[in-house]
């Protein structure tokens, strides 16, 4: 069965915004924030709720996730393309940021990822493969003070 090419990326913070980072497990130096594709019948809020709980052991609730009305369309790496359908390039993916108030350890789902850490923004932007990653924790701060 292929994946949907509609996801979610959920922004994981701290109220000092310090951002958590999860290693890819098949690609070790691939650093990302909570990610994950729509399930059949799953709104991109759902899908948000389970892969935090999937991905971290994290669990939000209606009221702390925080959706923002952005998404992201990009072209689909090679690396995962066999997870999709022979003629999808091409990925409808939907914002969100989670705060907690302070860092904590988080149970990782170890087969997609094999190590974590809680960097300070600027740096876990650094970090991520993914630019619309990069660019959602680069907003982060904007979004917090409005």
């Amino acid at each position: 069965m292929f994946k949907k090419p509609e996801s979610v990326l959920v922004v994981i913070h701290t109220l000092n915004l310090q951002i958590l980072l999860i290693e890819r497990a098949r690609h070790p130096g691939y650093w990302q924030s909570v990610t994950g594709s729509l399930e059949e019948g799953e709104s991109p809020f759902q899908a948000a709720q389970r892969e935090l709980e999937e991905e971290t052991g994290l669990i939000a609730s209606a009221d702390s996730l925080c959706e923002w009305n952005i998404s992201n369309h990009f072209e689909i790496l090679p690396l995962w393309r066999e997870r999709y359908a022979p003629d999808v390039t091409h990925n409808l993916e939907h914002v969100f940021s989670f705060c907690i108030p302070d860092t904590v350890p988080v149970r990782l789902a170890s087969a997609e990822h094999r190590d974590q850490c809680w960097l300070p923004w600027q740096e876990a932007a650094t970090r991520c493969f993914s630019w619309t990653n990069h660019d959602a924790i680069l907003m982060l701060p904007h979004r917090l003070a409005s």
